[in-house]
């Protein structure tokens, strides 16, 4: 599995969306305000928020690539020193733009671990059930099918999966179900297509992703080796 996918997005969020750092010193905290303490349950929904602002960037981020290695990467490689990155960001780019590079970094840093579960699998995946925080975004879940050329079943309350796998395990433990009972037990609340107007972009966004990695794993570790 990718060493951090999710983790990326927490990581805009708390880091450049919604920070907490040294610029707001000077503001007034909720208490002096009197106002309740901001909580993560209080921030607008994420994915909610997102949606409709990266919807409206194309395809291909407008040039921009990010790779996702923020924390180093386990697979398809194995690399601790891996790093994140945004490519070719220029000064017609926008906030949106790199919004979005960020979801199709991550798709296609799952590409990139696609072929490997495929060759393991000894046969190719026409559909992906897409789980947890990123299967409640409408506009992930497409970038998801695009960037991987394969369906993508968004399960109903993606974010309730492991109660759900739980919930099952001991439904079967229990003998009140067996596990070949569990895909008719799972509920697809939409299933996207991929857009093959898209094909040849993300084709190509593909080898140029490859090719970061192979120009700069050695910058990486060379800077991230103690």
């Amino acid at each position: 599995m990718q060493a951090t996918a999710g983790g990326n997005l927490t990581f805009l969020r708390d880091n450049l969306l919604y920070p907490k750092d040294d610029a707001e010193r000077n503001v007034p905290t909720d208490a002096e305000r009197n106002v309740p303490a901001l909580t993560e349950a209080a921030l607008p929904d994420f994915f909610k928020a997102l949606d409709p602002i990266v919807g409206r960037v194309p395809a291909g981020s407008n040039g921009l690539i990010y790779t996702p290695w923020i924390w180093g990467e386990r697979a398809p490689v194995d690399d601790r020193t891996l790093r994140a990155g945004l490519y070719n960001l220029s000064l017609h780019n926008t906030r949106a733009d790199i919004l979005r590079a960020f979801l199709e970094g991550i798709a296609l840093n799952t590409r990139w671990l696609l072929a490997p579960v495929e060759k393991f699998l000894e046969r190719k995946l026409e559909s992906i059930h897409i789980v947890g925080g990123g299967g409640q975004s409408d506009v992930w879940c497409q970038i998801f099918a695009d960037g991987l050329n394969v369906e993508i079943r968004q399960v109903k309350d993606p974010i309730q999966a492991n109660a759900r796998g739980a919930a099952f395990i001991a439904a079967a433990g229990l003998g009140e179900i067996t596990f070949a009972d569990v895909p008719a037990l799972v509920k697809i609340q939409r299933t996207y297509a991929h857009n093959g107007q898209n094909r040849g972009l993300y084709d190509e966004r593909f080898c140029v992703f490859l090719g970061i990695y192979q120009q700069m794993r050695g910058i990486y570790r060379q800077l991230n080796t103690l």
